[in-house]
């Protein structure tokens, strides 16, 4: 079939066109050569929100055993349910905003995620949070798989990796200062003030979204859509989630863990062949033979292991050995999204006129670097802070040029798919490296309460993140030299 008029909704009923179309722009957004930067900060507030939303909520947990009188292991869904809906949800959401409008999910995405913020301070229980977040994760899916293609498909030529540099230094500082605000918030009204907080910065996203963001071109033709897919991706990306979330917890020979890896494993793989037999699957593994899409995605899932393994280590060991209070150790594990935010603020323009190889593979040098001499140092405080923010740095130099390098090649009517596979990339990334990294602390000591073992498993954790840090610097180095981020003319027409 033929693609869509731009900005039509491919399943839209006459009654409902109103609310299925996307608007155009004000006009005197649209008539700007420097349009697109509204764009980019409409989506930049959505990635601020994002990362603010994640790292509150993680704080708030002794607050959710206090309300709700529940162990550890039954608020941790809190976040678990959160991250399942998104990684479950990203990827068919870009598929689908490939062919009914990315503005239009985009700005939805902000309406779910807010409403379901508000309900989420009104939870009357914890199960009922639990399924908040769900919805609330969908809303998030609706926001991630789009940001990164209405950037793509925004920018003009040759200024790809300077606005994606913008959007990671808005995810950094969402980052930095969500333990900060979310202390704060709930120092002075609780817990449920972490999710009214969303609500007054959803409605500002809505509204920026609707003026800012350009109507979507180059639509995918109309397509049923791959239940059947999804239907194998959720449980095996439940299972998968469940077992590195919990099995540091509850002992990796344990029978659920056992049991949740195989079912994720069997499950996976009856997605692959579905998805490989699909005639319109949800996930096109054709994304795949592109080189560079895959060794964007490979090294970019190594370098999230490592960033969240980082942050996972660094705090018990500026409380435990160096005997930092809550605030100052938050303070001090600040400085690495700071660095991160502001280099890739620098690499973000530099990557749209150098090497993309050298950005990517020579930011995780750095990380590696850095990691494998605080694993055969004493770790003092200036030395632990220090190498705090050249590992942020180094990951500010990743970010931008490789988000643009994995992006630049993919065809605009998959845009909004690949973005979502970037996003599960992500999220996986993320549980890996609490999980994996957590693992490795505890095994070399990590888990006493104080003295010596814990700067044993503080050194054991950093060595092993310095050799994954390693291995996505390899697979970032060899990532092809035609890969480039303004290659081909990727600006929105004017009048849209």
């Amino acid at each position: 079939m033929g693609e869509p008029p731009p900005g039509e909704w491919p399943y839209g009923a006459p009654p409902l066109r109103a609310l299925l179309k996307e608007p155009r722009r004000l006009k005197s957004i649209r008539d700007r050569p420097n349009a697109y930067w509204y764009a980019v900060g409409a989506v930049c507030i959505g990635a601020f929100m994002g990362q603010l939303d994640a790292s509150i909520v993680t704080i708030a947990f002794p607050s959710f055993e206090r309300a709700f009188h529940a162990g550890v292991g039954s608020v941790t869904w809190v976040g678990l349910s959160y991250l399942l809906a998104l990684v479950a949800f990203v990827t068919i959401v870009g598929r689908f905003a490939d062919m009914a409008g990315r503005k239009l999910l985009y700005v939805y995405g902000f309406a779910v995620f807010s409403l379901a913020s508000f309900a989420c301070a009104l939870a009357p229980n914890l199960g009922a949070l639990v399924g908040l977040r769900v919805v609330q994760g969908v809303g998030a899916a609706m926001l991630q798989a789009n940001s990164l293609a209405i950037i793509r498909l925004a920018a003009p030529r040759g200024r790809l990796g300077r606005t994606i540099g913008v959007q990671g230094a808005a995810q950094a500082l969402g980052l930095a200062l969500g333990p900060s605000v979310g202390g704060a918030l709930i120092a002075a009204g609780g817990w449920r003030l972490i999710f009214f907080v969303n609500v007054p910065v959803g409605v500002v996203g809505v509204i920026a979204g609707l003026l800012f963001i350009p109507r979507s071109r180059d639509l995918s033709g109309r397509a049923p859509l791959d239940w059947a897919g999804l239907g194998w991706f959720v449980p095996a990306v439940a299972g998968l989630l469940i077992a590195i979330s919990l099995g540091n917890r509850l002992g990796w020979t344990s029978g659920l863990i056992v049991g949740s890896f195989v079912a994720a494993a069997v499950l996976g793989v009856a997605f692959f062949l579905r998805e490989r037999s699909a005639l319109h699957p949800m996930v096109d593994l054709a994304l795949f033979s592109d080189r560079s899409f895959t060794t964007g995605v490979s090294s970019a899932l190594l370098a999230y292991l490592v960033t969240f393994g980082v942050l996972l280590v660094a705090p018990f060991v500026l409380e435990r050995y160096l005997g930092a209070g809550p605030t100052e150790a938050g303070l001090d594990v600040m400085v690495m999204p700071v660095a991160l935010g502001i280099v890739a603020l620098i690499a973000g323009r530099l990557s749209d006129h150098l090497s993309l190889r050298a950005l990517t593979a020579g930011g995780m040098a750095i990380v590696s670097l850095t990691s494998l001499v605080l694993s055969l140092t004493g770790p003092g405080k200036g030395t632990v802070v220090c190498g705090l923010a050249l590992i942020g740095a180094g990951f500010g130099a990743f970010t931008p040029a490789n988000n643009a390098a994995t992006l630049a090649t993919v065809p605009r009517r998959q845009v909004g798919e690949a973005s979502g596979v970037v996003n599960v990339t992500r999220a996986i990334g993320t549980s890996l490296g609490l999980a994996v990294t957590g693992l490795v602390f505890a095994l070399g000591g990590g888990d006493r309460h104080s003295g010596p073992p814990v700067v044993a498993g503080y050194h054991d954790a950093l060595l092993f993140l310095a050799a994954v840090s390693a291995a996505s610097a390899a697979i970032a180095l060899s990532r092809p030299k035609s890969a480039r981020p303004g290659r081909e003319s990727i600006g929105e027409a004017p009048t849209l």
